[in-house]
């Protein structure tokens, strides 16, 4: 007698990640949250008797994409202040905007605009690094996505807490209230060395281990980063946040385009996770991160867009495709990340990093049920010899119809089933009209 199951869904192409390779004419079968198999089509139709049955002949199946850097709620900033260098974005446009309307109601709203963006292309987790992480966790509820909930921590004022201490006690108190809820996770995330003292550091650690919490902070993002720290503290920033006692495996060092030799050894020695966001670099203008030194030495590189403040999307294919081609420019060696190791770093590296990697980031038996579908059927896709380098070097987030977490579809022939997209749009256009 056949095996029931909630849902099976047919695919072209299966994209497991691990192992690598593509399964063709293979069906995902779903019980609950799960993925309780992964069979060839003519099995699952024979073995297995499902409630629904999604059949998407001209599709690759693979695991949800991982965006492991975002400041969701920052999209409510897209392009408000392009073409301008780190330090005056920052100090001249984003933080006094920021000043004047930075409260709870703006980061929830934001943020569901955000999760309507990385749902619609492929996204099915981030990690979310903002002020008033209560209201971001409750529009991540409501959109269904999987997030991991990052606890701002900076020394000066701000509309969210008068100092570090105020950051902790708000934030933990967001975890405290959130902890229970199965697709939120949580991490403590200083801004950066150069926003939060030592003293504020040292407790940052204290908790940190204590709550079992990841440490996730931009570091050496601009070139001038490590000639202030030395100037400041006589370290450079990752050496002085070894110092402190940061690092470790669960330690997230954000962007890393300014690492040294020095300070990569001390992450691969650490077991540390670094998170590489081509886009945001690029048109900072702060330069391309050594990635292929980094993957050299067996540290986990995830994929990560920033706030569209400062990259105006979320689109983790782009930064696939944009990771691979940079890494070979700056090598001079075509055969640097290719499109498979890429994509790992879209899905299952990106669940290290967040250290989900158990529970997602690779379609296998026992996983959550976290999967999306790219349609590469269209003219402008074919032929397709290759899927897995199709995916990167040819479709983009575009081309994603259909998207599950755990289980859920959130996404259906590019319509969002939880998100009202008119809903969205005034909210969107009541902030602009604040901010303008």
């Amino acid at each position: 007698m056949p095996i029931s199951v909630d849902l099976r869904i047919d695919a072209r192409w299966i994209i497991p990640i691990v192992p690598a390779g593509a399964f063709a004419d293979h069906s995902l079968l779903i019980a609950g949250e799960r993925i309780a198999a992964l069979v060839p089509t003519a099995v699952a139709g024979r073995d297995y008797r499902a409630a629904v049955h999604v059949a998407l002949p001209a599709h690759a199946l693979l695991p949800g994409l991982v965006n492991a850097h975002t400041h969701g709620a920052m999209t409510l900033l897209r392009g408000i202040a392009d073409d301008v260098p780190l330090k005056p974005w920052l100090e001249q446009h984003i933080w006094p905007r920021e000043a004047r309307c930075l409260a709870a109601d703006f980061v929830h709203d934001g943020t569901l605009l955000a999760a309507a963006e990385m749902l619609r292309g492929g996204v099915t987790c981030c990690n979310d690094m903002y002020f008033f992480p209560d209201a971001a966790a409750r529009a991540y509820r409501a959109s269904g996505m999987r997030a991991m909930l990052g606890l701002p921590v900076v020394d000066f004022p701000t509309p969210y807490a008068p100092d570090a201490d105020g950051c902790l006690q708000a934030g933990l108190a967001a975890r405290d209230a959130w902890k229970t809820e199965p697709r939120l996770s949580f991490s403590l995330a200083p801004h950066a060395p150069y926003t939060v003292g030592d003293a504020s550091w040292s407790k940052i650690v204290m908790y940190a281990r204590q709550l079992d919490l990841q440490i996730q902070t931009h570091l050496l993002e601009a070139p001038d980063e490590r000639a202030q720290s030395l100037a400041q503290f006589g370290a450079g920033p990752l050496q002085r946040l070894h110092r402190l006692g940061a690092t470790g495996a669960g330690f997230l060092a954000i962007h890393g385009v300014q690492l040294q030799p020095a300070d990569i050894e001390l992450l691969a020695a650490q077991g540390c996770h670094v998170v590489h966001c081509p886009t945001s670099n690029l048109k900072l203008a702060n330069g391309i991160a050594p990635v292929a030194a980094i993957r050299a030495r067996a540290i986990n590189v995830a994929l990560g867009t920033d706030g569209a403040a400062g990259n105006n999307r979320l689109d983790v294919f782009a930064e696939a495709r944009l990771a691979a081609l940079i890494a070979k420019a700056a090598t001079g060696d075509a055969a640097v990340l290719p499109a498979a190791a890429a994509l790992k770093m879209a899905t299952l590296d990106g669940a290290a990093a967040l250290g989900l990697e158990r529970d997602i980031g690779s379609l296998e038996v026992g996983k959550q049920a976290d999967t999306i579908a790219v349609n590469l059927g269209g003219t402008d896709h074919l032929p397709c010899y290759d899927p897995v380098s199709h995916l990167v070097h040819v479709t983009g987030r575009n081309q994603v119809t259909e998207v599950w977490v755990a289980g859920e579809q959130l996404v259906a022939e590019g319509r969002l089933t939880r998100l009202d997209d008119q809903d969205l749009a005034a909210r969107a256009r009541y902030w602009q009209d604040r901010l303008q």
